[in-house]
């Protein structure tokens, strides 16, 4: 039991509302046996998991323990070495979904950099992925490293948390690898086969399976003049924009405090397609990236009026390549036979770090 490494030192966390064990929360779990726990570091959404996509989230200390809230979603997206002080041990214990471009894999590379720097021990409390039954998608770019994509990952990885705190230790990928003190407490009863209905909501735009499975195939129409239903009940479930040629379903983007505040679109009626009919077994069925949903709006909209964003574009997407596959016409196939040589290498260097069957 991992609670016996804990017994004696100062304990901090990175963590938010998902981390339960069982019904109860990680940080009254910890507190019940006795684990000193001297700070909670909070990712985007921060500690409570409450906040909108992009809010700067403050410092506080938590009303309920007493213990200081430091937030990893600010100008300082690291831990720094003052922050740091007195710690022994960080654990990672965040709900991931296995896409390169949610921020907590970023927060997860950045504070094991930290906690080599400082001589921190580091522990990932793992937690199943509910993409990880297959592997798809450009891999990332270095010219167009940011937070929304921080290592030469595809856009689906299909590992685990914990394998991926392996990975970016093993491959070197953050500095002083090699002297960081890592370990991972691993999931029982898990396979990469195994199909993972989350039991509570990982952020405030993916309320439920159906958009999690659809998220990596709508994500970049954040850089688009796209809607996919951010201000609505159905969030990574539709997509449209104002007076679209395709689809029949209508919605109206409304500002939501803590989820979207100023979705795109906001009070206009926008029109296109309701995804939310899908079910979950047909969307895991396919396996890869729906990529049709991309061409489907560009094609409808045109290169000029299709870009909201493009740099954004480019950094969800990984590189240039999905924009010039769609500039130039080619065909869905022809994008993915693209990435092919890139990803098969990337499942190389995956398959060293895996810990499930």
């Amino acid at each position: 039991m991992y609670l016996n490494q804990l017994k004696g030192k100062k304990v901090a966390l990175i963590t938010n509302h998902s981390a339960l064990v069982g019904k109860e929360h990680l940080v009254d779990f910890l507190l019940k046996n006795e684990i000193n726990i001297v700070k909670i570091f909070g990712p985007e959404h921060g500690f409570r998991g409450d906040q909108a996509d992009g809010a700067k989230i403050n410092d506080e200390v938590d009303s309920k323990t007493g213990i200081p809230l430091i937030s990893l979603y600010k100008e300082s997206k690291k831990p720094t070495k003052k922050v740091l002080e007195g710690i022994d041990i960080l654990i990672f214990d965040v709900q991931d979904v296995g896409i390169r471009f949610y921020t907590f894999i970023s927060t997860l590379s950045y504070a094991m950099e930290a906690c080599a720097e400082n001589n921190i021990a580091f522990m990932v409390l793992d937690r199943p992925n509910p993409n990880s039954f297959y592997v798809d998608g450009p891999v990332l770019d270095p010219d167009y490293t940011s937070f929304i994509g921080v290592h030469q990952v595809p856009v689906v990885y299909g590992m685990t948390i914990g394998e991926y705190a392996l990975m970016v230790k093993g491959e070197k990928w953050i500095n002083q690898s090699e002297g960081l003190d890592l370990s991972v407490v691993e999931i029982g009863n898990y396979t990469h086969d195994s199909i993972y209905s989350l039991p509570i909501a990982p952020s405030p735009n993916l309320p439920n399976m159906k958009s999690i499975l659809l998220y990596p195939s709508l994500c970049y129409f954040e850089g688009a003049n796209v809607s996919i239903g951010r201000g609505t009940d159905k969030p990574f479930q539709v997509m449209g924009y104002p007076n679209s040629p395709i689809g029949t379903y209508e919605f109206t983007p409304v500002s939501i405090p803590g989820v979207s505040e100023y979705p795109k679109f906001q009070n206009q009626l926008c029109k296109g397609i309701d995804l939310s009919y899908l079910g979950e077994e047909e969307i895991i069925a396919q396996a890869s990236i729906h990529w049709d949903y991309v061409w489907q709006m560009y094609q409808s909209l045109g290169e000029d009026k299709f870009f909201k964003n493009l740099d954004h574009f480019q950094k969800l997407s990984g590189s240039d390549q999905l924009h010039q596959a769609l500039k130039q016409g080619k065909s869905i196939e022809e994008y993915r036979a693209s990435y092919q040589d890139d990803l098969n290498a990337f499942k190389i260097i995956r398959a060293k770090y895996l810990l499930y069957p």
